[in-house]
């Protein structure tokens, strides 16, 4: 999933050059491409596919040059996870009628879908996450890919939590041993004394939102859960996987109710598992993150892309363009970012205000700074 804009990461995230597409710490790769170089040992590149905005279908094919336009399914609008998730299951079903009865499906064909021939795996994973221990994420993909493939239940990545963290979703595990265990509750981001509560129960994983299913178990999922967004792609199942699919994804998709696939399938579906995971992962989603995660110095000070001098500074994340200089006199706490003509100068308590920063420049500046 690679379509959305990385609003928390402004100035340094924009419209046309989101967070996704960005090389954060100077490996010379981006989070997409870092994404997608982590899964090749696993899934075969002709069976990647990228679900993104429209505007950035050239961007992945510059960035992943061995991914065919074909693997790229372009969104006309943004409507959070769900209907992403259902368009790429609704293309995986027809590419592998395809593939199975060597022609495109047609409007009078009745399928059963509870063939396993048709029945085949898949992961979804978000392509702006830091993954550091590449080789045990690879591990748990793999013991995942064998559970779907076995069972008839969603699999979501619990991640072990190492603080009591408010920007994250929560699992609660059922009782059980081992890593893997069903889902007992899920719960949106808590307030920080919840936080430190579900840590200290022990019972509670991070969402990682990554997940793995089997393809029959995600469609009857979704027809089960938010039937009309199934019945819009249903209404169009053969032209998937032709050359009829972008016009006919461009007149349904903004019709699409806007909804997490979290809300609209895992909390309600029959069957959730989870499968404990630590594999040193971030979502990256804010500027606090990327500071936790990011190299300091003797004052706790961490800069990015730049030169950086600081004076009576501490516990500051400062990323300018590269070969420039900045000068840091007497601040401490803050966020200290410059892009494409935009500086930002916040305090990091306050880096959830960086999305409304971003509405109020779209309206006075005419979406100029976006």
């Amino acid at each position: 999933m690679a379509g959305g804009i990385g609003s928390r990461f402004w100035p340094y995230s924009r419209n046309h050059r989101p967070k996704q597409f960005l090389d954060f710490f100077g490996t010379g790769k981006s989070l997409l491409q870092m994404t997608v170089d982590r899964f090749r040992p696993l899934v075969p590149i002709e069976n990647v596919l990228i679900v993104t905005n429209v505007l950035y279908r050239d961007l992945i094919l510059e960035q992943i040059p061995d991914l065919k336009a074909e693997q790229v399914l372009c969104e006309p609008a943004r409507r959070n996870t769900a209907p992403c998730i259902a368009y790429a299951t609704a293309h995986i079903r027809a590419k592998v009628f395809q593939k199975v009865y060597g022609r495109h499906l047609q409007p009078e064909d009745v399928v059963d879908w509870n063939d396993e021939k048709l029945n085949v795996r898949m992961v979804v994973a978000p392509s702006d996450h830091l993954i550091m221990q590449e080789s045990e994420f690879q591990r748990v993909i793999s013991e995942g890919l064998e559970f779907v493939g076995k069972n008839d239940s969603l699999l979501t990545l619990g991640m072990k939590p190492t603080r009591p963290e408010t920007g994250y979703g929560y699992i609660q595990m059922a009782a059980g041993e081992g890593e893997l265990r069903k889902v007992k509750t899920f719960t949106e981001k808590p307030n920080l004394e919840l936080a430190k509560a579900f840590v200290e129960s022990g019972e509670f994983v991070w969402n990682s939102g990554i997940f793995l299913w089997n393809l029959r178990t995600i469609s009857g999922e979704i027809s089960r859960n938010i039937p009309d967004l199934a019945e819009k792609f249903t209404t169009g199942e053969c032209y998937m996987g032709t050359e009829k699919e972008e016009a006919f994804i461009e007149r349904i998709f903004p019709t699409c109710p806007n909804i997490s696939i979290d809300y609209g399938v895992m909390e309600k579906a029959k069957s959730v598992h989870v499968m404990m995971a630590d594999f040193g992962w971030s979502d990256l989603g804010t500027w606090g993150s990327l500071y936790d995660l990011s190299n300091k110095d003797e004052h706790q000070n961490v800069s990015l892309k730049c030169t950086t001098s600081f004076y009576d500074s501490e516990n500051n994340i400062v990323v300018l363009p590269e070969g420039h200089l900045g000068v840091i006199k007497g601040l401490n706490d803050y966020i200290v970012a410059e892009s494409d003509g935009v500086l930002l100068i916040c305090p990091k308590k306050d880096e959830q205000q960086i999305r409304d920063f971003v509405k109020d420049a779209e309206v006075k500046y005419e979406g100029k700074f976006n």
